[in-house]
């Protein structure tokens, strides 16, 4: 059955004429040269600006959260008359006159007791104590709402670090692998050449995200499946050049769909696996797979160019070998090799060990469908993921280190000792005493730690808010040029639980808990990603220099530069240390007084704000002379 013509002005004027109407909205005609003409049917009524228009909100669900809407209810507030999850009712009720709202536990939760003072204490159903939370007050005994004490947990380190070599390993190993991907072999990193080399020539958001004179979003559909069909069509021709020329004759994407699920998903994989790769070319990869999912792109493709990641624990799970990661041998397998400091022999012995490690795991485990290759494929995949820890999470346990050795957790012994800053003062935005704001950075840089253990998990979600099909975007202007603005749940309800877990671990909690997510601060999942991976590029050209110092002062003139300027090498770190704490966390970098404060993403901004203004100080040189050059090069 042919499509349904759109009647237009010329066929209203002389219906008689039997006239082909160019503007039926079909592949062919999008694709012809007339496609000008071409038209979304559905999207008539929208404005001409191409921005798109607001969807009503929807209430949550009958025993859902009533804030994040998507987790069960396992608290009801008696006093909001609203029912939570365990992560939210601790988010909402964290200080002032909440705090001392009775609550209750729903179905299949303990019994919630009620405390003297009008705060409480409440079980989940797994047995942690959520928050509690009490006013507490700072050193000139006045209260401040900022400062909260909440319940520590067992100790500071990260929960769920990996287990020690000869521990057992248990289900560390199998919940881990399902957000870690799977190393790229010879053959796909071609098609990854190739995909890069399309990304990187094409003009994909530079024409789609754009408020063009009469661009309205009906324009806009048709311009998002030419460009799309643009670079499949090349893909495909540069990789196959007859499968190429038969998709030039008959315009039949569906037949290769599975050759674009899987080179899309080789660039996402790579990704996530390489932060430092791709930084021009994902965020067309995303957007353009984003467009893809909307129902008037599929509906004419056929088919989605979107599949899930392919994981360890996805092969492993195929064939049946899952006890490959609750082998105890695995530690070995696959720890990361240090040679700072380390003798030739302990490390050729350490290399031994690891290589015998795997061929024995590849040899116990190995069966029909799941090759020796594969499992070393597999192996290697998870020792990339030790290998990101250690560049992204450890910067932040060592600089947690540094605080904890130069600093006095509620005293400074004297002004070049003193974390104290004040509004107004050198760019600060918040007023802090030593000790508030020696809490402040530590509870920061462990918030940045968690984040950065579960990095690989945040970004499968994000990925996963980003992509769906019924959560669409806006495009916004957000102060910071036009951004597509998305709701992302999944990934904010996973911060939730992280920002829970480092309020627990710190044992105090001071400032703004504000997630910025689906916001003008952070537009969507995409900006969220991108920010956070941008973390040890801040930290660890700072732990590079602050480990170079004892080599300067190996050299005479060197010492004596330092010891003239500075006092001495222990006074020279102190400084640099000092300064970043203070000043890395005053809430500066924003364009406005509203924005960046001590929200979770306004810690992150004042930091960059720091790397930015750092050749202005006078310990600059000192970064120079231990190879420092720039927070975005190679270290």
């Amino acid at each position: 059955m042919s499509e349904p013509l759109i009647p237009t002005d010329a066929t209203m004027a002389n219906s008689s004429e039997p006239t082909l109407n160019i503007s039926t909205f079909s592949l062919e005609n999008i694709l012809g040269e007339n496609h000008d003409a071409v038209e979304h049917p559905g999207m008539k009524g929208a404005p001409a600006s191409g921005w798109d228009e607001e969807t009503p909100e929807v209430g949550a669900l009958e025993g859902f959260c009533v804030e994040c809407e998507d987790q069960p209810a396992q608290v009801s507030c008696e006093t909001c008359a609203d029912a939570y999850c365990e992560v939210c009712f601790a988010a909402q009720h964290r200080k002032g006159s909440r705090k001392r709202h009775a609550v209750k536990p729903l179905t299949g939760n303990k019994e919630k007791r009620q405390k003297p003072n009008g705060t409480s204490t409440h079980e989940g159903t797994n047995g942690v104590n959520a928050m509690e939370i009490e006013g507490i007050k700072d050193s000139d005994g006045s209260d401040d709402e900022d400062w909260e004490r909440v319940a520590a947990g067992p100790s500071s380190e990260v929960v769920g670090a990996q287990p020690a070599v000869g521990a057992k390993v248990a289900e560390w190993f199998v919940e881990r692998s399902k957000f870690i991907p799977l190393r790229l072999t010879i053959t796909e990193r071609k098609y990854l050449r190739l995909l890069e080399a399309a990304l990187s020539v094409s003009e994909y958001t530079d024409k789609i995200d754009t408020l063009g004179f009469g661009l309205s979003k009906a324009k806009r559909i048709v311009h998002q499946i030419r460009e799309l069909c643009a670079i499949m069509s090349g893909l495909l021709l540069s990789a196959d050049y007859k499968q190429g020329q038969e998709l030039f004759a008959d315009r039949d994407f569906q037949a290769n769909a599975e050759f674009y699920q899987q080179i899309f998903e080789l660039g996402r994989r790579h990704k996530i696996m390489n932060p430092d790769k791709m930084r021009t070319t994902y965020g067309k990869l995303i957007y353009l797979l984003q467009d893809s999912q909307t129902p008037e792109v599929k509906d004419l493709l056929s088919f989605s160019l979107v599949r899930p990641i392919k994981t360890v624990y996805m092969i492993l799970e195929e064939q049946n070998a899952l006890d490959l990661l609750r082998d105890d041998l695995i530690t070995v397998a696959t720890k990361e090799i240090y040679s700072e400091g380390r003798p030739r022999r302990d490390i050729q012995k350490d290399i031994k060990s690891k290589e015998r490690a795997i061929e024995t795991l590849a040899s116990r485990y190995e069966r029909q469908g799941l090759t020796q290759e594969n499992i070393r494929q597999c192996l290697y995949s998870i020792g990339d993921n030790h290998a990101f820890l250690r560049a992204n999470r450890d910067p932040c346990e060592r600089m947690i280190t540094f605080l904890k050795e130069y600093f006095h957790p509620t005293q400074a012994k004297d002004s070049k000792r003193s974390l104290a800053i004040r509004s107004g003062r050198e760019g600060a935005r918040l007023s802090h005493d030593h000790g508030k704001q020696y809490a402040y950075v530590l509870q920061s840089l462990t918030l940045w730690r968690e984040i950065l253990h579960d990095m690989f998990h945040l970004w499968s979600l994000a990925e996963q808010d980003l992509l769906a099909e019924n959560v669409p975007y806006r495009l916004r202007d957000t102060g910071q040029g036009l951004n597509r603005v998305q709701a992302a749940p999944k990934t904010s309800r996973m911060m939730h639980t992280i920002l829970h877990k480092a309020q627990k671990s710190v044992g105090t909690w001071i400032g703004s808990s504000v997630i910025h997510m689906g916001d003008h601060n952070v537009p969507n999942a995409l900006m969220f990603i991108d920010k956070y991976t941008q973390i040890y590029r801040i930290l660890l050209p700072i732990c590079n220099t602050l480990s170079q110092i004892p080599n300067l002062i190996a050299k005479p003139a060197l010492r004596s530069y330092i010891d003239d300027e500075f006092g001495s090498s222990e006074n020279l770190i102190r400084e640099i240390l000092g300064d970043f704490f203070r000043h890395g966390f005053d809430g500066s970098g924003a364009d406005n007084f509203f924005d960046a404060g001590s929200c979770i993403d306004g810690r992150l901004t004042s930091a960059w704000n720091w790397c930015a203004s750092l050749e202005k100080k006078r310990y600059f040189p000192i970064f120079l002379l231990t190879g420092f050059v720039g927070f975005d090069g190679e270290w």
